[in-house]
């Protein structure tokens, strides 16, 4: 049998950042709102069985609404959101029955990846627990420590990083149903929160692969992310 892949495109965030009332999520970008072109990339890819939007609970209605009116035809189900995104995920996770799947997770602000990505993430996961995309940063980073006496509350620099090991990470992220499900779990018992889905698998010694993401592929958060994203259109 076919081994299935369920897309879980996370997309019920305040968009607290974002400065509009309406939802980042349901914002036009160039007339065509954002969560749609994000779900888009993922109905094209025929290796995906199912896509599993997950908006807030006030938003159902309407977010199903608008996918009918698209011809989304891999959506089956509309999960409602938790108070942050990675309980999002999880109450996603909750609707999954087949130990065998793959997890792919996707943001739903996120709708410049290429398909390649996506492809490229299926056929490297043998021998890892997880694969994420990302980039290699371009800027110096620096880490800092507190604040010292006299500084007026300014960081200083405690050292500079090697910046050929440093990667900026994306989505995708693809993952064994199993080994997800088991590391959202064991952080919700531990009441830990953590800054993607790949931090989770690697907190419990999971061994996560990198496959190359794209400078094109950012993640639309505050209102200049849409001038970039509609330049990004335009090339």
């Amino acid at each position: 049998m076919k081994q299935k892949i369920y897309a879980i495109v996370p997309s019920a965030g305040m968009g607290r950042r974002f400065g509009v009332e309406k939802k980042k999520a349901f914002f036009q970008l160039a007339g065509r709102p954002i969560i749609i072109r994000t779900l888009e990339i993922l109905q094209s890819i025929p290796q995906i069985t199912e896509i599993i939007p997950v908006v807030k609970e006030e938003d159902l209605e309407s977010a199903a609404e608008l996918f009918e009116q698209y011809d989304l035809s891999r959506i089956r189900q509309i999960v409602p959101g938790g108070a942050e995104r990675q309980d999002s995920v999880y109450n996603a996770l909750k609707t999954i029955m087949d130990n065998k799947a793959l997890v792919l997770i996707h943001d739903g602000g996120r709708p410049f990846a290429d398909s390649a990505i996506f492809v490229n993430a299926l056929s490297q996961l043998p021998g890892f627990d997880g694969v994420v995309a990302a980039v290699r940063v371009k800027d110096t980073i620096k880490e800092a420590k507190e604040a010292a006496a006299g500084t007026n509350g300014t960081p200083v620099v405690r050292q500079t990083l090697n910046r050929d090991l440093l990667y900026a990470v994306q989505t995708p992220q693809l993952f064994p149903f199993g080994i997800i499900m088991q590391a959202h779990e064991k952080a919700r018992a531990e009441k830990y929160y953590g800054t993607d889905d790949a931090s989770l698998v690697e907190r419990y010694g999971g061994r996560i692969g990198i496959v190359e993401g794209s400078y094109r592929n950012i993640k639309i958060t505050t209102p200049e992310d849409i001038l970039i994203a509609e330049a990004l259109l335009k090339m």
